[in-house]
Formats: structure tokens, C-alpha cells, sequence
């Protein structure tokens, strides 16, 4: 078993290597000067149609707004509180300013996904609008690329057991046994009741209840979050220059904390940024293909602010909590770490905001992603398999959620990364198309 695990650790170190962070990284910086920084100059405009795309009369399944929240309920996890917390840990507080470089470019890639989700999105024989990096490869690069949206389907159903489900169900129960007591068992139970309840009854119901749970779960969080910051306000400009300072020079070894160097910052900072975001992966596109509108453009331009929230706003939250409470020179490290932030700053109820927000998040993040394994287990074998695929899924959770998962994360962990390669191909190959689709709106824009 242990060599087993010493060779998946040597596989997952090559796939989420320096080569993929620089093509995750590096194809979000050729898109956003390819697109003349369309994505960071239009940002308020996109939170006005977000607004608007709270209803719509246009073809597809479920509203812009809705699309977006189902794509942030999968994308929103643990990552945004044990991710952070483990990039400083590992990167020092310069990790964060690289998670806003990478988020800042990730926009751009996150928009092309959305673009090109839209334009090469079809309809399935149930009726029901799909679309993702499978479609937008078969569609927009031809037959001879089959196999390469194929192979994003086959990592994308399969990873998304992982990563989106038992290991979130892990998280979950981990959480409440530590702070509640409650055996793993009757987590497990709950969980997969609720997560039922939503998963069967299809995109529409995931997105009802994504639309409106998300939103309360991120402001409540975010809220939580500043009345650390603001009672900690006098320092927050030396936690603002810590971040920049350290991103740069690297961090000195003080308290717990071992010190680092730049390169730790920058890896660290952009590996956990993406993890964040999932900008690249090509898992969001396939929500957003489901939206109701004709407009490639518009809904990218939606799409685009799930990165925003996600690491600019959230991420950004954990991070100054960690920062300016002190403790993320503790030695502490995850969900521990994030922990220990609130704690100490919030006596008696900081350990419940992380444990709540764990869990939220993590049971959305189950719901959005259970959505995505589904349309990539549909691509390959039709419309059949919608069903066994939602039964396994909701066996899934127990299992994750009573089962050490070293394995399991793993072999997700790569299945995850794999799922990045065709869809960066894609979005390289496809990139003339992102660019001309968004000169028509633009020149189309002026005229009006």
C-alpha cells in the first residue's frame, strides 16, 4: 500500500508540476492580452448582468444568474478555507499575492470557457441543454479531436467521485465529529439524504438550491470574516505589505513558521489559487452551457466574477483573518490553521464559522459537482446512464465520509489535473475564436 501511495504522490507531482502551472497560468495571460484586458475592464459591467440575468426568456435550462451560482456551489469548497490557510502555511503570506495574480489572469480563462461553452452547446435527448470542454472540442476542433474531448469526459466523470464528492464528504464529517462529536456515521446518513433530495431532481433543482444557498453562505462568511479584519483594522496595511513584501523577497522563519523562499510563495500561491478557482480546468463551462441565453459573450463575462468572488473575495477573507490574527506563523497548517485565525480573534464561536463554512461548502460543492460528472459520464454513453451515475454518486458519500481517503484523494488529485490538458489545448487552439466572438460584441456594443 505504501508503495502504492509513494507512486501516486510521484504521478500527482508530475501532472500539478511546474509545466501544468505554467500552461494553467501562462494560457490565462495569453488570453487576457489576447482579449486587450477585456475581462478586468468590464468586471462592474458583469455584476450589472449578473443582476439582470436573474430572469431571462431564452433558450436553455436555467437562468445566467443560476448557471453562475451552480458553478460557484462546486467551485466554492474547502479550498477557500483549509486551501488558503495551507498556502500560507507552505508559501508564507506571499502565496496570497500570487493567488491574486492567478485569479486576476484566471478570468480571462474562465471567460473563454464560458464563451466557447455557449457557442458549441447542444441538445441532448431529453431535451436538456450540454455543453463543456467535450463539446467545444468535438464541435469547434472537428472529428479528429474526438478522442482528446473523450479523454476530458473520461477524467472529468471519474475525478469528479474525488474531488467532488468523497473527499468533501470526508471534510464534512471530519469537521463535525471534531467540534460536535457526532459519529461519521450519522453524517454520512444526513448527508446523503440531503445531498438526494437536490441531486435527484436534476440541473433545475441543483441550481434552485445553489441560487439561493450560495449566496447566503458567502456573505455570511465574508461577513464573519471582516468583523475579524475590522477589529484588527490598524494593521491591516502591514498585512497588506507583509503579502506584497514576501511575495517578492520570501518569508523569514518567525514563530512556528519554517520560513520560505519565493519560489514556495509563487508555487504554492498559484497551485492553491487554481485549486481556488478552477479557472483552466474546464469543470464550470459545463454549468454555464446550461444558461439561458444566446449571448457567448454575456454569460462569459458572468462567468468570469465565479473567479472573482471566489479568490479575490473570499480567498482574500481567510487570508487576512490568518494574517493579521497572527497565527499563520503558528506552524499550524489547513483547516487547523483557519481554525485557530478565528478562534483567536472570535472567542467561543470562531471554531463554529469554520466548521459551518466547511461544511456548507463542502455539501455544495458536492451538489455542483455531481452535475458535472454526470453531462462527462453522458457524453460517453449517452443519456442512459444519467440515473446509475446519480445512484453511485449518492453511494458515494457514505463511503467517503466513514473511509480514510489517501487513495482516493490521490488518484482524484491527478484525474483533476489530467482533465486541465484537453481543455487547455482546447482553449489554445480555440483561442482565435474567443478573440473574434468578442470583437463582433464589442463593435456591435459601439454601433448600438
Amino acid at each position: 500500500m505504501e508503495k502504492i501511495e509513494t507512486i501516486l504522490n510521484e504521478i500527482s507531482a508530475q501532472v500539478w508540476g511546474p509545466v501544468m502551472l505554467v500552461m494553467l497560468l501562462g494560457i490565462g495571460v495569453y488570453l487576457t492580452f489576447g482579449l486587450r484586458f477585456f475581462t478586468l475592464r468590464r468586471v462592474f459591467f458583469a455584476m450589472v448582468i449578473l443582476w439582470q440575468g436573474r430572469v431571462s426568456d431564452k433558450k436553455g435550462d436555467i437562468t445566467p444568474f443560476q448557471a453562475l451560482m451552480t458553478a460557484l456551489s462546486a467551485t466554492i469548497g474547502t479550498g477557500n478555507i483549509a486551501g488558503v490557510a495551507t498556502a500560507i502555511a507552505l508559501g508564507g503570506p506571499g502565496a496570497i499575492f500570487w493567488m491574486w495574480i492567478t485569479a486576476l489572469f484566471g478570468m480571462a480563462t474562465k471567460y473563454a470557457e464560458a464563451v466557447l461553452a455557449i457557442k458549441y452547446r447542444e441538445i441532448d435527448d431529453q431535451g436538456q441543454y450540454v455543453g463543456g470542454p467535450m463539446y467545444y472540442i468535438k464541435n469547434g476542433l472537428g472529428q479528429r479531436w474526438t478522442w482528446l474531448a473523450s479523454a476530458f469526459a473520461f477524467f472529468g466523470a471519474f475525478a469528479a467521485f474525488g474531488i467532488g464528492n468523497m473527499v468533501q464528504a470526508n471534510s464534512v464529517a471530519d469537521a463535525v465529529q471534531s467540534l460536535f462529536n457526532i459519529p461519521t456515521l450519522y453524517t454520512a446518513i444526513v448527508l446523503t439524504l440531503l445531498s438526494a433530495v437536490v441531486i435527484l431532481g436534476g440541473i433545475h433543482r441543483i441550481a434552485e438550491v445553489a441560487s439561493s444557498l450560495v449566496p447566503i453562505m458567502a456573505i455570511a462568511y465574508i461577513v464573519c470574516s471582516l468583523w475579524v479584519i475590522f477589529a484588527h483594522f490598524q494593521g491591516i496595511p502591514d498585512a497588506l505589505a507583509l503579502i506584497v513584501k514576501s511575495a517578492f523577497t520570501g518569508t523569514a522563519a518567525v514563530g512556528g513558521f519554517a520560513g520560505v523562499a519565493v519560489w514556495a510563495a509563487i508555487r504554492f500561491g498559484v497551485a492553491r489559487g487554481v485549486f481556488s478557482n478552477e479557472a483552466g480546468l474546464g469543470s464550470a463551462p459545463i454549468a454555464h452551457a446550461a444558461a439561458k441565453t444566446n449571448n457567448p459573450v454575456q454569460q462569459g463575462m458572468i462567468a468570469m466574477l465565479g473567479t472573482f468572488i471566489d479568490t479575490i473575495l473570499v480567498c482574500t477573507m481567510t487570508a487576512l483573518v490568518i494574517i493579521l490574527s497572527g497565527a499563520w506563523s503558528s506552524g499550524a497548517n489547513g483547516a487547523a490553521l483557519s481554525s485557530l485565525a478565528f478562534s483567536e480573534s472570535l472567542p467561543n464561536i470562531g471554531s463554529y464559522v469554520v466548521v459551518f463554512g466547511l461544511v456548507l461548502f463542502a455539501f455544495t460543492t458536492i451538489l455542483g459537482w455531481s452535475y458535472y460528472g454526470e453531462r462527462c459520464a453522458e457524453y460517453l454513453f449517452g443519456t442512459t446512464v444519467i440515473w446509475p451515475y446519480r445512484f453511485l454518486w449518492l453511494c458515494a458519500i457514505p463511503v467517503g465520509a466513514m473511509s480514510k481517503l489517501t487513495l482516493v484523494w490521490l488518484v482524484a488529485d491527478i484525474l483533476n489535473g489530467l482533465m486541465a490538458i484537453p481543455n487547455l489545448i482546447a482553449l489554445i487552439l480555440l483561442s482565435p475564436v474567443i478573440f473574434r466572438v468578442t470583437k463582433q460584441y464589442i463593435e456591435i456594443e459601439k454601433a448600438d
